[in-house]
């Protein structure tokens, strides 16, 4: 990879072109030709008004960038203004300006990468890496930097081939916190800690951006501010962010990366945060934009923007909700696909309307323009980066960064006997078997892939010539025979398949289905004759789908035994649980008049029955394939469409009970058998932990998976990735509810849980060989704000071969006025070590990030603490230990006589915190009977004798708000009679006299009724 040249001046005359020949060349791309073509009568078209462009101030690199911004925006109409207030803002030919798109995805590749041109669909390539909770698993921030500059790379090759098509503004990373592997989106984030997070989110930012300290390669843009790791009910369900949850565990997933200008923005989540809508949260502006003196650009998620009238019902009309948006900090409108026109008339209402300025739009149109500017859009010679084309898509150079990527994520789980890795000299034969041996499976934000090798082209190919690899999915091969009239029900044999009907005489290929089991119930069905997945087609079904795949995935089913021993088929595909489709009515097929496989009865007793013929035995096949084998390689694990994704979560951990199944019947046959978990997220996989000699584990990894996998099981590569997330040992070790995001009340991730000991630790991951920790050196054991803590250690390889081991350290406080986490990452480093060499690992903290957020001041504040200092290979494998002094500050006890926030509390129960104005502030909204939130540490001195609050009550009728002390059945002191104010947004004030309230003690306000207290005081 070559960086760029920074470029201050034009160009074109240099290089001996005219500069209007250059910018036609230049601009007028698809995109820009057809805004040309189809500019209104009597607008000038680029083309014809190309010649002065160039003499424009906007177009000139010398001037400082707001000096262009705004003589640009001076030139453009009002609608043209709030049009880039859209993710497609409107071309503007009469100034050489294309059209530009805010969002091309980039997760880990480039993705969607398709067009049409010229009526036909055009697919593009691009390299494909491990997907994200894969990258994060080398916690190797340089590795992920590379990684990042090849996605931008080839962003930029694609952008040059059509900029209308593929935008540089790229949405990714994701950098959700990972708190619970439910998530139906895992794979998109780094891990379930924040340092982690940013570190890797940091380093793939700043590959995507470059190093110019102006021009952006691309822009990317962090998803999704903030608190958002729910898919069921998304957009109306509520994230409870305490404030310490919130400063301390949510934002430091964003922060660190945005003042590391590696982002250039974030994109809004479709979830509440607090009560309010997250698109419309304003610490959009006031918070994170205060993390860097760059300009951001704020977009918010497909069809949001809607939501708030829609589904949240948070805005009367569509004006009020974009005023909303605007006035919140969002500069981007993703809505009505590339249409603006709905966006500027809402707009344009609101500036009718009063609810916003001109200068409201004004600036958030400039901060999309800056960052076009910094792209080098308006640049002559299309700034630093303009000249990256198609040849930078799909290198050699890239490939080989996929493989080494795939490889340096992978974690050896289990490794007993030495059983990897495997000696290629003295392995001859290898059994490949498993649903996943030979087919890679894409997610809904992977590219396409240039090409795909898996795990059995892998092997086949590190044995060479002289190795044999027999392989089989695994899987059982079935006909369906209709039981009342025997007839079998088959598709097509050609390539494009054909709607399933039940009129074969015979149980050919064409009738010949192969089940895979996804678990919870869930198979996909691929046809024999044609290898294609059967899938929702009209209202049939047909033999024509490559994969599961689609927003909604229509190619799953259930096989449910019937008392006659026969068998029906129950579609599951995601749309059937939506109550306007008619597989929610009627989910059991049945065979029509035609013969064809519909959609027709509503419950299994009106379905078709069908006698299940096994006409290949999967499990016996794969025990064949590998009883005489050297070595049985099993390779099982997810589909990314089925176990889960964006707006499904997932409710259970376990491996399917087909594939548990398969994995014992191989290891019973062939004592060395490893199994290969390819997956998206921690799996609970019962016995096998037990039953098997090694597991190895990698993410769904892109184009070189099987290169990848064979290089760490032969040992070309020594497996160094590691965890990221806690794997439970079981589901049960989860909170009940997915949606509970308090992580400190919870006692949820590595940072907080005490009472379960994991299958698998955070940090954890097995070598090749071993390492041995010594001379732990602390350079200072006392520090103050503002300093350093500097630790070093020495890594010593025991072993016979070179290996990384990833050194973490971890601090513990000791005392503190609040919980502490148990354990906590501040550092890592993943080095290389020779066989019986030693490296000198530094490690540091600054002081600074030992911070908690003093809920009684609403402030950061580092406490006067001695924190244990722990080094070793894992949260839980511990090899070095010392302590330092932190000479902090102490929190002084609670002063109640000042008004405090209700949401300040230390503990509570049955409360939720909700939103005290639709513009702003939090409040503690009361729920079941009795519920209470507590103040602890509160001096009341003398005493004091009124409790005074701000409340809300949209109910009819009187509730109370109880003062009690030290515990929620403590001592009565006083209570506040509230009045429904007829508005949960119309707050009242209340007091109450108080008896006896003084000295040291914990209060607790207990609420009989639904009220919402939003400030309170306890005034002498």
């Amino acid at each position: 990879m070559s960086t760029p040249t920074r470029r201050w001046t034009r160009h074109w005359t240099r290089q001996g072109i005219a500069a209007t020949t250059a910018f036609s060349v230049l601009a007028l791309t698809p995109a820009l030709a057809w805004a040309s073509a189809s500019a209104p009568p009597g607008t000038a078209a680029a083309a014809a008004t190309v010649a002065g462009l160039d003499d424009l101030p906007f177009r000139d690199p010398d001037l400082p960038v707001d000096q262009r911004v705004d003589d640009l925006l001076g030139r453009l109409t009002e609608t043209e203004t709030i049009s880039l207030l859209h993710q497609f803002p409107l071309p503007v030919p009469r100034l050489g300006i294309g059209q530009f798109r805010s969002g091309t995805e980039a997760l880990h590749g480039l993705a969607w990468t398709t067009s049409h041109v010229d009526g036909a669909v055009h697919t593009a390539t691009a390299t494909t890496f491990p997907q994200a909770v894969g990258l994060a698993s080398t916690w190797d921030p340089g590795l992920i930097e590379d990684v990042g500059a090849v996605v931008s790379d080839e962003a930029r090759g694609y952008h040059a081939q059509d900029p209308a098509l593929w935008g540089l503004n790229l949405w990714a990373p994701v950098v959700n916190l990972l708190r619970d592997p439910r998530w139906g989106r895992n794979e998109e984030g780094y891990s379930e800690d924040p340092t982690l997070s940013s570190e890797i989110a940091t380093a793939y930012g700043h590959g995507l951006t470059g190093d110019d300290p102006f021009y952006l390669k691309t822009a990317p843009t962090l998803k999704h501010y903030l608190g958002y790791n729910v898919e069921t009910r998304r957009d109306t369900v509520n994230a409870v962010l305490p404030p310490r949850v919130l400063h301390e565990y949510e934002e430091q997933a964003f922060e660190p990366v945005i003042r590391a200008d590696a982002a250039t923005g974030v994109m809004t989540g479709y979830n509440l945060v607090n009560g309010r809508p997250a698109t419309v949260d304003p610490s959009l502006d006031d918070t994170v934009r205060s993390w860097t003196d760059k300009t951001l650009f704020n977009v918010s998620d497909a069809a949001a923007p809607l939501n708030l009238v829609n589904s949240q019902q948070y805005y009367a009309t569509q004006a009020e909700a974009d005023a909303a948006l605007v006035r919140a900090g969002l500069d981007s409108m993703t809505v009505n696909d590339n249409n603006p026109t709905p966006t500027i008339t809402a707009v344009q209402e609101a500036l009718d309307q009063g609810l916003l300025d001109w200068s409201d739009v004004r600036t958030a149109a400039s901060h999309g323009l800056e960052l076009r500017f910094r792209l080098g859009e308006f640049d002559p010679d299309g700034g630093p980066y303009g000249d990256i084309g198609a040849d930078a898509v799909d290198t050699d150079a890239n490939r080989a960064l996929a493989r080494e990527t795939a490889a340096a994520a992978q974690v050896l789980l289990k490794n007993d006997g030495e059983t990897l890795p495997l000696d290629a000299g003295t392995t001859d034969e290898v059994a490949v078997v498993g649903p996943l041996a030979d087919t890679l499976y894409t997610d809904w934000y992977g590219g396409k892939q240039p090409y795909s090798v898996t795990p059995v082209d892998g092997i086949t190919a590190r044995l060479g010539d002289g190795g044999e690899v027999a392989t089989t999915e695994g899987v059982d091969r079935i006909a369906l025979r209709d039981a009342s009239t025997g007839h079998y029900l088959a598709g097509g044999e050609g390539a494009e398949g054909a709607r399933l009907t039940a009129t074969s005489d015979d149980a050919g290929p064409a009738a010949q289905l192969d089940v895979f089991d996804w678990g919870e119930g869930v198979v996909t069905l691929r046809s024999a004759a044609n290898g294609k997945t059967v899938g929702l087609s009209g209202s049939g079904f047909a033999n024509d789908q490559d994969q599961p795949n689609g927003w909604f995935v229509q190619q799953l089913f259930r096989i449910e035994e019937r008392p006659s021993g026969n068998v029906v088929l129950r579609y599951a595909g995601y749309d059937s649980t939506e109550s306007w489709s008619p597989s929610f009515r009627t989910p059991y097929l049945t065979i029509d008049d035609s013969g064809a496989l519909v959609l027709g009865a509503a419950t299994a007793d009106g379905a078709t029955e069908f006698v299940r013929d096994v006409v290949v035995d999967g499990t016996a096949q794969a025990v064949e394939a590998a009883a005489g084998a050297d070595a049985a390689v099993v390779v099982v694990g997810t589909m990314p469409f089925i176990n889960g994704r964006e707006a499904h979560d997932r409710t259970e951990l376990d491996l399917a009970a087909g594939q548990q199944a398969l994995v014992e019947a191989v290891r019973e046959a062939n004592p060395n058998t490893v199994v290969v978990l390819t997956s998206s997220y921690p799996q609970t996989i019962g016995d096998l932990q037990d039953s098997v000699p090694a597991i190895l584990w990698t993410t769904h990894a892109g184009q070189e998976t099987g290169n990848a996998v064979a290089d760490v099981l032969f040992g070309d590569t020594n497996p160094a990735g590691r965890l990221t997330q806690t794997w439970p040992a079981s589901i049960d070790d989860l909170p009940a509810e997915l949606d509970r995001y308090d992580i400190i009340d919870t006692g949820q991730t590595y940072l907080y849980d005490e009472d379960h000991d994991p299958l698998y630790e955070f940090g954890y991951g097995l070598s090749y060989t071993s390492f041995r920790y010594s001379h732990l050196r602390v350079d200072d054991r006392s520090v103050r704000r503002g300093d350093t803590i500097r630790v070093s250690v020495d890594v010593t390889n025991t072993g016979d071969v070179d290996g990384d081991e990833v050194v973490q350290l971890y601090t513990h406080q000791r005392s503190s006025r609040t919980d502490q986490p148990v354990r906590q990452l501040r550092d890592f480093e993943r080095v290389r070590v020779a066989a019986g060499e030693t490296e000198r690992v530094r490690l540091e903290v600054p002081v600074q990030a030992l911070r908690t957020w003093d809920v009684t001041r609403s402030r950061w504040v580092v406490e006067a603490s001695t924190h244990d200092l722990m080094v070793g290979a894992s949260s839980r494998d511990v090899r070095e230990r010392s302590s330092v002094h932190v000479a902090g500050e102490r929190v002084p006890d609670r002063d109640l006589s000042r008004t405090t926030e209700a949401q300040n509390f230390d503990d509570y129960s049955g409360v939720t915190l909700v939103d005290t104005s639709k513009e702003a502030g939090t409040s503690v909204a009361s729920g079941e009977a009795r519920s209470w939130v507590a103040f602890e540490d509160v001096d009341l001195g003398k005493g004091a004798r009124t409790f005074a609050a701000a409340v809300a009550r949209a109910e009819t009728g009187d509730a109370r708000v109880e003062v009690r002390l030290d515990s929620p059945r403590g001592r009565l002191v006083g209570a506040a009679e509230v009045p429904s104010t007829g508005d949960a947004y119309a707050y009242a004030d209340v007091t109450a006299r108080l008896d006896r309230a003084r000295g040291h003690h914990d209060v607790y306000l207990v609420f009989d009724g639904e009220v919402r207290l939003s400030t309170f005081r306890l005034a002498p």
